[in-house]
C-alpha cells in the first residue's frame, strides 16, 4: 500500500523539480547531476556563497517492508534523473540559485517586494490589456529555462525525450506531469495522482501559480506583476467568458476568434493515453484548440457565497484516509468531492464544480490549465 508521504513528501517538491535545459545535456543526464555553474563560474554560485551541490535526501514515501520495485520516474524525486542538486542558502532559489525566493529581488534576493492579487474586474482597463499581452508573451515565448519531457511509452525509458516549449506551456505541462498514473511494477495505478485528491492539492497548486507569475516576472521585467483571480462565488453564468475577458464561444465551443485566445491550443491534448507523456508536444498541428462550453451540460453551477463560507468552518486541514473520502476535512471541501455544508455527504463542490460548469478544456483535468481561466480559478481557490 503506498503511504500518504507520496502525496506529501513529493506533490511539493514536483512542482520545483521540473527539468533546467542545463541539466539535460547528454553530460549531466549521464553523471545524473544539476548542478549547473552560476555566473561566477561555479557550481550552483558556490564561489558567492549562494548555494552548493549535494547529494538529495528524499523521504522513503513507502511503509518499512512494502517497498515496491517501480518504474515511474517522479517518485523519490528527482533521483531517476539526478542523484546531485543544487541547495540554495539565505533567499536564493532556483535550480542554478540564480533566483530569488518569491517576493524578494536583486542581485542579494534582498530587496522584498510584496504584489497583490486583485479581482480580474477590478483591474483597470489598462491593467487587464498588460495582463493579456503578457499571458500572450509567455503563450509565445520559448522558455529559455525549462524544457519539458515527452515519450510515446513510459515503459522504455530510451524513449524519452526533452524538448522545447513556450513559458505558458511549461505551466501547463508541469500540472498535466503531475495527473499522469502511477506507474508501479509494470502497471498502472489509476487512483492516485501527484496533485489532486490528497493533502498536497492547495499547496502544489499555490507553488504551481507561483511558478508562472516568477516566469511572467522574468520574462517582463516587472517586479509587481501579479496573477488576477476570479471570484465567481453566486454567479449565474461565466461574467468573464465574453471578448472583453477570455472570450465567447460558439455552439461547439471553440472560442471566438475576435478572443485575445482565439489561436490557443493546449500542449498534450489529443493524445491522453496512460502510457505517454505529452505525445503532441512534437506536432502543434495535433493539438486541440481551445473550447468551453461554460453552463451547458445539465446540473452544473457555480458555487455559492455559503458554499464558501461553509467550506471554510472544518478546522480540520484534512482527515483519515487523506483522500476524495474524507470527511470533515477543509481540503476536501475545498477540492469539491465533499458537501461543504454537512461535512459528511460525498459530492461534487466548490473547485471541482467550477471545472465541470466551465466545460471543454477546463473539464479535462489533465490539460485543463491550458485554459487561462484555470490560473484565475486557482488563484481564488488559493485566496
Amino acid at each position: 500500500m503506498i503511504a500518504l508521504g507520496v502525496f506529501l513528501v513529493l506533490c511539493f517538491n514536483l512542482v520545483q523539480g521540473q527539468f533546467p535545459r542545463a541539466c539535460t545535456t547528454d553530460t549531466a543526464i549521464q553523471t545524473k547531476i544539476c548542478c549547473p555553474l552560476w555566473k561566477d563560474g561555479s557550481p550552483c554560485g558556490s564561489n558567492s556563497g549562494r548555494g552548493r551541490c549535494r547529494n538529495r535526501i528524499t523521504i522513503t514515501p513507502f511503509a518499512a517492508g512494502t517497498v515496491p520495485q517501480y518504474d515511474d520516474d517522479r517518485l523519490d524525486w528527482p533521483h531517476f534523473y539526478y542523484n546531485s542538486t543544487c541547495e540554495c542558502f539565505k533567499d536564493y532559489r532556483g535550480y542554478d540559485c540564480g533566483d530569488c525566493k518569491y517576493g524578494y529581488f536583486g542581485e542579494q534576493c534582498d530587496r522584498k517586494n510584496t504584489v497583490v492579487r486583485k479581482e480580474i474586474r477590478e483591474l483597470s482597463f489598462l491593467e487587464r490589456k498588460k495582463f493579456f499581452s503578457y499571458l500572450a508573451l509567455a503563450k509565445t515565448t520559448i522558455s529559455q529555462n525549462f524544457v519539458i519531457l515527452y515519450t510515446g511509452d513510459r515503459h522504455h525509458k530510451d524513449t524519452y525525450r526533452f524538448i522545447d516549449a513556450f513559458i505558458y506551456d511549461v505551466f501547463s505541462w508541469i500540472h498535466y506531469y503531475s495527473i499522469k498514473p502511477l506507474l508501479l511494477d509494470g502497471d498502472f495505478l489509476l487512483t492516485r495522482n501527484y496533485a489532486h485528491q490528497g493533502p498536497a492539492f492547495p499547496g502544489w497548486h499555490r507553488l504551481g501559480l507561483l511558478f508562472l507569475e516568477r516566469q511572467i516576472q522574468l520574462l517582463t521585467g516587472d517586479e509587481n506583476f501579479s496573477l488576477p483571480y476570479w471570484d465567481w462565488r453566486g454567479e449565474k453564468k461565466c461574467s468573464i467568458c465574453n471578448d472583453d475577458f477570455f472570450g465567447d464561444n460558439d455552439v461547439q465551443g471553440f472560442i471566438s476568434s475576435y478572443s485575445h485566445f482565439a489561436t490557443w491550443k493546449s500542449i498534450c491534448s489529443g493524445y491522453n493515453y496512460i502510457d505517454v507523456y505529452c505525445l503532441s508536444a512534437v506536432d502543434y498541428n495535433q493539438m486541440e484548440r481551445l473550447h468551453r462550453k461554460p453552463g451547458v451540460e445539465n446540473g452544473t453551477f457555480l458555487p455559492t457565497f455559503q458554499d464558501v463560507e461553509d467550506t471554510l468552518k472544518w478546522e480540520a486541514f484534512d482527515t483519515i484516509p487523506y483522500y476524495r473520502t474524507s470527511k470533515k476535512s477543509f481540503r476536501n471541501a475545498l477540492e469539491g468531492f465533499l458537501n461543504p455544508a454537512d461535512g459528511t455527504t460525498l459530492r461534487r463542490s466548490m473547485h471541482n464544480q467550477v471545472h465541470i460548469f466551465m466545460g471543454g478544456t477546463m473539464s479535462e483535468v489533465p490539460i485543463s490549465s491550458n485554459d487561462p481561466i484555470f490560473v484565475l480559478h486557482h488563484a481564488f481557490i488559493d485566496k
